[in-house]
């Protein structure tokens, strides 16, 4: 595609360049005011027949696809973004591109066949364009990543992030020393895909989280940093690795507080997980971290936490289920280990005060079907933990002596 590029013309602007300038002016107005029925056309009426006008050019295609957005004009906004893509060689295309990039992901999140074309016609003038487009084609497929990860598209994330590697590389297959941070980049999303399919006892994780940080790659991006170390952390903790676990949301926290996202507080949150688990690292020995210590979600998994070492099921159940944490709900609720031990724990005590105590009574104490009472009852019988036998025929847990 032919790039447009416009030299500087000297003297000041004719009658028609000030007719467009007040046409672009008038418009932009009109769309900082928030009305919308600003003529999408006034916009696009900016050429750049003076150099001045380069920027103003492609802020007013950018207002355009908003206002095309806005209106669902679909086949408009096409047209729009093809015309924008004629100027990849302006030093304001980067932050044009990328601004209406990320506005139409979170206009059109629900319209896939939409933003696939969006993000592949862009990607293919890119790829064109060699040179200095290739960082932003890295990056706009970063993007696409972060919008296939809302979509639960897997399978096109993984194709992608094998592009990515494979840009990263020298032709020999190993990293170019150049492209360290990219290359952490990469592994960054690539965690999180792991962990997006619940692959965290993958060897293939655990040998990526070992390169990541072999001392070969850099950043200094805290929010990357941060997704690697939650990752890392998540794996850990998959493994029962309750001190390496607490270690990276540590590390994951300090970096998510240094860009100011708002993940710091899940981490805090897991790493409380990885301490009640075994752990001594304390998340909260650091003033960084103790100010959040009031925090709702924070005070929400302290009583998850209470509820859990009295023993109190139904209370641990209930706050379990108000939790808005897909991760701590699957990690209590799918870990069979961990929910045995926390129902065992609640039926050792129980079961105390009774010589011979109904199957039916304790399943609804525990919110338990009857026949999976029975199953721990004899799992903790063959463990030694419970002196006793079941009497299946009248529903019975026969006591001997604790």
């Amino acid at each position: 595609m032919e790039n447009c590029v416009y030299e500087d013309l000297d003297g000041d602007m004719n009658d028609e360049e000030i007719g467009i300038a007040n046409k672009y002016w008038d418009a932009e107005d009109f769309f900082l005011k928030g009305k919308m029925e600003t003529e999408p056309e006034t916009m696009i009426t900016v050429k750049p027949l003076h150099a001045l006008f380069l920027v103003r050019c492609l802020i007013a295609l950018e207002r355009t696809v908003q206002i095309y957005c806005s209106r669902g004009e679909h086949e408009k906004i096409k047209d729009v973004h093809r015309e924008m893509l004629k100027f990849t060689k302006s030093p304001y295309f980067y932050s044009s591109i990328t601004s209406i990039t990320d506005f139409v992901s979170s206009s059109f999140s629900d319209n896939f066949d939409l933003l696939e074309e969006f993000y592949q016609t862009t990607l293919q003038t890119l790829e064109e364009s060699k040179g200095s487009s290739q960082a932003l084609w890295f990056k706009t497929n970063l993007k696409l990543c972060n919008t296939l990860f809302d979509l639960r598209k897997y399978p096109q994330i993984s194709k992608i992030l094998k592009e990515l590697h494979k840009y990263c590389q020298n032709e020999d297959g190993t990293y170019a020393k150049n492209k360290g941070s990219q290359v952490f980049e990469v592994f960054a999303n690539e965690f999180l895909l792991y962990i997006e399919t619940n692959d965290n006892k993958d060897l293939k994780m655990q040998q990526l989280y070992q390169k990541a940080f072999s001392g070969k790659f850099d950043t200094s991006d805290h929010t990357v940093i941060g997704i690697v170390r939650e990752c890392g952390g998540k794996m850990h903790l998959a493994e029962r690795q309750w001190e390496e676990a607490a270690i990276d949301f540590r590390a994951a926290f300090a970096n998510y507080n240094l860009a100011r996202n708002q993940r710091r507080i899940k981490c805090l949150k897991y790493g409380l997980l990885a301490n009640m688990m075994g752990s001594k690292v304390n998340p909260f020995d650091r003033e960084t971290a103790r100010r959040y210590e009031n925090n709702p979600e924070i005070l929400a998994m302290k009583a998850l936490i209470e509820a859990y070492e009295k023993n109190d099921f139904a209370e641990f159940q209930r706050i379990l289920k108000s939790m808005d944490d897909p991760f701590i709900k699957t990690y209590y609720m799918e870990d069979l280990d961990m929910l045995k031990k926390v129902r065992t724990q609640v039926l050792l005590n129980l079961i105390k005060p009774y010589a011979n105590i109904g199957i039916q009574f304790i399943s609804t104490k525990l919110g338990m079907s009857e026949t999976e009472v029975t199953e721990l009852l004899r799992s903790l019988i063959l463990d030694s933990q419970i002196d006793g036998s079941i009497d299946g025929v009248n529903g019975y847990l026969l006591l001997t002596k604790l």
